[in-house]
Formats: C-alpha cells, sequence, structure tokens
C-alpha cells in the first residue's frame, strides 16, 4: 500500500486544505524555502492575500527560517504580522518574540534583535522575560556596555538614569523572571563602570540572599578594578580571597591584572609576584592568558624602572608556556627607552620575530620615539627607513620631533631625510599603517 502524502506534499500538489493543514505542512517541511514558499502561497479557495494566517502558522515559519538563518525573510514574515491587540487575544505570543532576538544573538546581528524587540507586532510593554532575553542576545553579540544599558534605559526610563536601570533589573527579578549570571554582571560592571561601588555590592549580596544566584567571575573582576581604580587595594585583596574559596571561578584570571597594577602602584610589588605564583599554582595563568604576566611586566617597567626584572618575568612566562604578545615587548620597549637603554630595545624588537611575535606600528612608533627622545637621530632615521619598508608611518607627532630633532643637530644627511618625513607626515601616509587591532 502507497504511504499516505505528507501535508507539505498535498500542499504543494494543490489541494485546498485549512489552516490547520498548513500548519502540519510548514511543520512537515525540511527545506526551509519550500516552507516559506508553502506559507506565502497556500492553496484555498480564497486568494493567499486573503488567506487567515493563525499565529501558530507564523511560530512556526519564523522559527524554521531564524533556524537556518534566513533572516531577509524573518524580517519579511515579521512585517507581516499585524499589530498587537491584546486585549483581544490576537497578539503574538511572547516566546516567538524570545525566539526571534535570541536567533539574532546567536547570529551576532545586534541590531536586528534591537529592531525585533522593538516590533509593533508585538504586545507593550515589553516585558521583564523579553528585556533579559534581548540583553542576552546582547552580550553573545559581545555589544558595548553602553548599548546593553540604552536598552535597559529604553525600556524603563526616559530620564535614562543609571539608579533608574537598577530599579529596572529589580523589577524584573521581583516579577519572578530568573535572571542569567550575565544579567547581573551587566549590572554590576554598569555600576562600577559609574563608581557606584556601594551600589554594586548590594547587587552582588542580593544575588545570593535574595534570589540564589551565585556571583560569577565577571562580576568579582568588575568590583575588583572598580576597587583598584579607586585605590582601595586592601579591599581588593580580600575579594579576591573570596573570589579564590570558590573553585569554580579560578579558572578565569579576569580582574587580577588590575589587581597587580594597583600592586605595584602601592609600592606592594612583592604581593603582586606572590598573587601570579598563586595563580601558577593553581594551573591558570600559564596556559590561559598573559593579562597577569603582562601587568607584571607593567609594573617593573613602568612603577619599578628594573627592566631586568621585567625580563626575569618575560623568561618565567615563556618557560611555562604562555606566549608573549605584541603588547608585552611594546611595554618592555618602552621601559628601556624610558631608561635610556635604546640599544637594548633595538636588539629586543630585532629578537621579537625570533621569539615568534613581529613587531607592529606601536612597536615601531615606541621605538622611534624612544630613539628622538634620546636625541639618537642617526638610529632613528634607520628605524624609519624600516617603517616605510614595511608600510608603517611614524605618529604626526613623532615626525614632528624628528624635523626639529634633526634641524637642531644640523646634519646634512640627516637633513635629507626630511623629504622622507615630508611625506609621511601627509594625512594619506597614515593609510598605509596597520593598528592594531
Amino acid at each position: 500500500m502507497a504511504p499516505k502524502p505528507s501535508a507539505a506534499a498535498i500542499a504543494m500538489a494543490g489541494k485546498k486544505f485549512s489552516s490547520c493543514n498548513l500548519i502540519a505542512a510548514i511543520r512537515e517541511e525540511t527545506d526551509p524555502d519550500a516552507a516559506l514558499r508553502i506559507f506565502l502561497n497556500p492553496p484555498s479557495a480564497r486568494p493567499s492575500s486573503q488567506f487567515r494566517h493563525c499565529l501558530r502558522c507564523y511560530d512556526l515559519i519564523i522559527s524554521k527560517l531564524a533556524a537556518a538563518r534566513l533572516f531577509p525573510a524573518v524580517e519579511s514574515i515579521l512585517s507581516r504580522l499585524p499589530p498587537s491587540d491584546a486585549s483581544h487575544g490576537t497578539g503574538p505570543r511572547e516566546n516567538l518574540l524570545c525566539r526571534v532576538i535570541s536567533a539574532y544573538g546567536r547570529a551576532r546581528l545586534p541590531a536586528a534583535a534591537r529592531r525585533a524587540f522593538e516590533h509593533p507586532a508585538f504586545p507593550d510593554p515589553r516585558t521583564a522575560h523579553a528585556l533579559n532575553t534581548l540583553l542576552n542576545a546582547l552580550l553573545d553579540c559581545r555589544s558595548p556596555l553602553p548599548d546593553l544599558l540604552s536598552v535597559c534605559r529604553d525600556a524603563g526610563s526616559s530620564s535614562g538614569s543609571l539608579e533608574r536601570t537598577r530599579q529596572l533589573f529589580d523589577e524584573m527579578l521581583s516579577l519572578g523572571i530568573a535572571p542569567t549570571a550575565d544579567t547581573f554582571g551587566t549590572l554590576v560592571a554598569a555600576l562600577c563602570d559609574a563608581g557606584q561601588l556601594k551600589e554594586a555590592f548590594e547587587v552582588k549580596d542580593a544575588m545570593v540572599t535574595r534570589y540564589d544566584v551565585p556571583p560569577s567571575a565577571r562580576v568579582y573582576a568588575s568590583l575588583i578594578k572598580g576597587l583598584c581604580q579607586r585605590g582601595d587595594v586592601d579591599a581588593a585583596v580580600r575579594l579576591k580571597d573570596e573570589m579564590a574559596g570558590k573553585a569554580e571561578l579560578m579558572q578565569n584570571s579576569a580582574g587580577y591584572g588590575a589587581l597587580v597594577r594597583a600592586l605595584f602602584r602601592a609600592g606592594r610589588k612583592g604581593e603582586a609576584h606572590g598573587l601570579l605564583e598563586e595563580l601558577k599554582g593553581r594551573g591558570i595563568v600559564p596556559h590561559r592568558d598573559r593579562v597577569v604576566y603582562n601587568a607584571m611586566i607593567a609594573g617593573f617597567c613602568e612603577d619599578e624602572r628594573d627592566p631586568n626584572a621585567a625580563f626575569a618575568v618575560l623568561d618565567d612566562m615563556e618557560k611555562c608556556g604562555c606566549k608573549p604578545n605584541t603588547v608585552t615587548y611594546d611595554t618592555l620597549v618602552m621601559g628601556l627607552c624610558k631608561l635610556g637603554r635604546w640599544r637594548d630595545a633595538i636588539k629586543l624588537v630585532e629578537e621579537m620575530p625570533s621569539r615568534g611575535c613581529r613587531p607592529d606600528v606601536v612597536t615601531y612608533r615606541m621605538l622611534f620615539d624612544g630613539l628622538c627622545a634620546a636625541g639618537e637621530f642617526h638610529e632613528a632615521n634607520r628605524v624609519l627607513g624600516e617603517m616605510v619598508a614595511k608600510g608603517f608611518a611614524p605618529s604626526k607627532d613623532g615626525a614632528r620631533k624628528f624635523v626639529e630633532g634633526i634641524e637642531k643637530e644640523g646634519d646634512p644627511k640627516l637633513l635629507e631625510s626630511r623629504k622622507v618625513v615630508s611625506v609621511l607626515a601627509m594625512p594619506s601616509c597614515f593609510g598605509m599603517e596597520h593598528p592594531r587591532v
């Protein structure tokens, strides 16, 4: 006996069927393009323009198109949704709105997620659940903090105050909507960025006592950075110790770089070194990132003015299998130049390729500026030639100091370099450089 034809096959055969048949056809069709054709041209006694698509039809086709990342088609279908009319129950369900927003978030399309959130076919006012979904979608898109806060301000307050943003989160929680750790992390980061550390700590405490949500590594990192910026190093160390007692958080070294720099500025380099050893003992720093090592190197170069100790950190970094990056070497180059050890700085830049890290435009600019500051214009001229050969250019300020310096020296050979510098100083020259991403 021949198998019973599917709803999709019936649809494509031109049979007349109802909205329920259309739902079945869309659900069974595996090809999203074919499902879209069925939705747009359902077999019916009435013209397709008069066919009454039920909410479930919209739900299915939008979900299917979003899963296939056919977002132009999603936009087209969203434009067909009738305006929301909550009083008559004809508005699209909120879970459809949240699915669309989440799909845009997974696809890294923050602007589209925000457009969907504001679409007139969805009911007003937006619920806390929808707002939470949008915030998480924007977090998936790595949207900057101001964008996240603007969403909260637009949704909850015309005044745009940070306090109202916090109230909006409280309102969301009071409605029984379970927030994610990222949602709390966003609020804590915003409060710390605004210097409202007291309020940020209140949110951290409320996470545990009121909502049973443990603070994430991001929450701790924001608070540690905020305390360091305020100069309260002791409190930052205590908070670090609290975080260290939570094994699940110690696989993330976020915030430790800020603490290391704060310890150096406070003249407590021994504690900074102890922090590095603590993290190494936990198996975190050597294999995960360079933040703490770079902070140690910056501390020895900028605060202690001890490049030898900085090089010792570099050696330790390499022995532990943590590969230095251009930030690591640039910090060393700048420190050497400030101490007048420009020969060592040149040697380090020359060794960078063999160490597996090529110098970039920032590296060369630091070396060039350092040589000019030391009055070593012949060496600066040589470095300038290397920069030009690599397609880099000095900064306008660096080029100006070079010209002023060789004019003061009165060296005929160096004065000829003014021809090169005059070209490099032109705005069009700076199109050659490749700034660090």
